[in-house]
């Protein structure tokens, strides 16, 4: 676009980090998530705020599996999520969800997830990192060892 600018400089675009997302054999879970058809926005696809809800509710199944939520919460935060849309998504229609921990850190650990339509084609990849933290006060903590163990088992 003429006169729009980003970056450092002048006529300076800075490309953005791709998620690193491993091929789905590295990828140990999997799921059918379903989106609605009110899910698509004015342009008739589905809007970037769903894969983050999508996202959500195959780690609440995920994690729901390992045994590791304690009535239905999650025992972390979502502190940064980095997506790439690679097709137009569909409201309406099964999808389908795989997934993985690709890091665990001392009170936060990576996932990486990706998306494919009912026809197989990938909609979206993403990462996200959560963080440990203790709800009385507000604050990250170090990652309890039986937490640490079931994603090192995955």
């Amino acid at each position: 676009m003429a006169g729009l600018h980003c970056g450092a400089g002048a006529g300076t675009v800075r490309r953005m980090e791709l998620p690193q997302v491993p091929p789905d054999a590295s990828l140990p879970f999997a799921c059918e998530l379903f989106t609605r058809w009110s899910d698509e926005d004015n342009q008739g696809v589905l809007n970037n705020a769903i894969y983050l809800t999508l996202f959500e509710e195959g780690r609440h199944r995920y994690f729901l599996g390992l045994g590791l939520l304690d009535s239905a919460q999650f025992p972390f935060l979502l502190a940064q999520t980095h997506l790439k849309f690679l097709a137009p998504g569909r409201g309406g229609c099964a999808v389908r969800l795989t997934m993985g921990t690709t890091r665990i850190g001392t009170s936060s650990f990576e996932q990486a997830y990706r998306i494919h339509g009912p026809d197989g084609t990938v909609w979206c990849e993403g990462e996200a990192l959560l963080v440990c933290y203790d709800p009385r006060t507000g604050k990250s903590r170090a990652m309890d060892p039986d937490f640490r163990a079931c994603l090192e088992r995955g």
